[in-house]
């Protein structure tokens, strides 16, 4: 009812048409069962509504209160967390991580001894993009605390605090600093500390908590071309990063909040003006690029990551945001703290293009810009990105020896390999084919197709990860396998598939993890 009743009252008929209307093409434009979307203007909710259904060839319609995996939008929590302990005084941004997590090492131990709480959030560390990730995702058997030991091994790409790359598994870390600061698990603190004063009681910290008959979303994906139901997510082993399940109702509450730099109804704060300054603040250069043709609006004078947002300009505006991808689902939460405004579009289906689209259609509204029809824009990008991706593999393909032989009997490259950060991995001879399993994840089990030489491509069963790598081994004089490479034969392949990073050798050849 809250809802409708101030809809009534600040949103105006002919932008609510505007939404609906852009909102609906996008669904359709890149085939999205269901997307919800909110607007929070001048501390109010003036849209919050729901278009299409939560699962494909049901009827059950998505609303505004219906559950979506914000991914990694939760990072925006953890940095929060993080800044109410600030505000508290039980640590500060500038702390040595090892002062609460003696235990914690990077690969290279001046990072180790130097990382400093701020560091954990900002995407500096020398990590290189997605590094570590494929412990967690896709979906594996690693406990958190294992995760985070392993750390150590992953090597790092570039020097401490001197270059930008996204990463996911310091975030862990952040949830753990969280845990020995406060005494009380990562779920524990966002439920009780953001969750309950926010009156946000629907939102989960696992997709786990999600019941049957729970008003939720079900993830799609294009299989083999054809719009899929795919299996969900599950991150718990790396919750802080992007666990927390929400909708457009209540993520609104946490936005409204966001806007008022820490202040809920009734005059009391989650953390201090402050702290909401420091996590709005640029920390972290990010490179600008070149937008692709048909958005060249988009193209930023500044960019920069903060403590869990994203930060950069548009339209002489700065904008405060965030993105979320999980299998099957992804989002968008976007602030423009000038105009008082915030947009969440929330989907279920892996498009991009659709809550850009939907996102910066609101935004030029309220800022009184020309009309730009960002769906046919975003949906031209989205084709040229698969053209020049299809023209890559084309070209791989064409340069591809189909004449060449395997050095070895397939019999030769089977064994237990073994990566010091991920682990095990085997490869079997079954039926006159190899098979290659993640030890630690089932999804990543396939046939190995032979491609050229020594590579062979990994042709994961799971068609829904559209994650299909190669797989090199390289041999020793005496023709026994020294070392296998792995990369993602797509350029369109998630990054979090951070096969690349692996540098996997016979178990017996590399010492047991400790």
């Amino acid at each position: 009812m809250r809802f409708f009743l101030v809809l009534a009252i600040a949103i105006s008929a002919f932008a609510q048409e505007s939404i609906d209307a852009v909102t609906e093409k996008a669904r359709k434009t890149f085939e999205v069962p269901g997307i919800a979307v909110a607007v929070v203007k001048d501390g109010r909710v003036v849209f919050a509504k729901g278009f299409g259904v939560r699962k494909l060839g049901e009827a059950a319609p998505v609303t505004e209160n219906t559950l979506f995996g914000i991914a990694s939008n939760t990072k925006a929590f953890t940095a929060a967390s993080l800044a109410m302990l600030v505000d508290e005084g039980k640590l500060h941004w500038t702390d040595r991580v090892i002062d609460y997590l003696p235990s914690f090492q990077m690969a290279d131990p001046y990072v180790s001894r130097e990382m400093r709480v701020m560091d954990l959030l900002v995407h500096r560390s020398g990590l290189a993009l997605g590094a570590g990730d494929l412990m967690f995702f896709p979906a594996s058997d690693l406990t958190s605390d294992e995760i985070v030991k392993r750390l150590r091994y992953v090597p790092l790409e570039t020097s401490f605090r001197s270059t930008y790359a996204y990463d996911n598994v310091l975030y862990l870390v952040a949830g753990k600093l969280i845990e020995a600061v406060s005494g009380k698990p990562w779920a524990a603190f966002i439920k009780e500390r953001i969750f309950s004063p926010l009156g946000m009681s629907a939102s989960k910290t696992s997709i786990r908590d999600i019941k049957p008959g729970d008003d939720s979303a079900e993830p799609h994906a294009h299989v083999d071309g054809v719009l899929t139901l795919v299996r969900p997510s599950v991150l718990d082993n790396n919750a802080p990063a992007g666990a927390i399940q929400s909708s457009v109702a209540e993520m609104s509450k946490w936005i409204e909040m966001q806007l008022n730099a820490g202040e809920i109804p009734g005059g009391k704060r989650l953390f201090s003006a402050a702290q909401s300054k420091e996590m709005w603040s640029a920390i972290t250069p990010i490179p600008i690029g070149d937008p692709p043709p048909g958005l060249a609006a988009l193209k930023a004078n500044f960019s920069a990551y903060g403590l869990g947002w994203g930060l950069r300009d548009y339209r002489g505006y700065k904008l405060v945001s965030h993105t979320g991808g999980l299998s099957g689902m992804v989002s968008q939460v976007m602030m423009v703290p000038e105009l008082k405004l915030g947009v969440i579009v929330l989907t279920n289906q892996e498009a991009g293009g659709a809550f850009s689209s939907i996102t910066m259609a609101i935004l030029d509204q309220y800022m009184k810009a020309p009309p730009t029809d960002w769906v046919a824009a975003h949906d031209a990008a989205v084709k040229l990105r698969e053209k020049n991706a299809a023209e890559v593999m084309k070209k791989a393909s064409g340069t591809r020896d189909t004449t060449s032989e395997p050095s070895l009997p397939l019999s030769g490259y089977a064994g237990r390999y073994r990566d010091p950060w991920y682990g095990d991995v085997t490869i079997k001879e079954e039926s006159g084919k190899l098979v290659m399993r993640f030890t630690h994840t089932p999804d990543l089990t396939g046939e190995l197709e032979h491609w050229q030489y020594d590579t062979f491509i990994a042709r994961w069963k799971n068609r829904a990860m559209d994650a299909d790598a190669y797989v090199t081994f390289s041999l020793k004089p005496d023709g026994s396998v020294d070392q296998i490479k792995m990369a993602a034969v797509s350029p369109l392949t998630d990054f979090s598939f951070d096969f690349h990073h692996l540098v996997l050798r016979p178990a017996g050849d590399a010492p047991a993890y400790e």
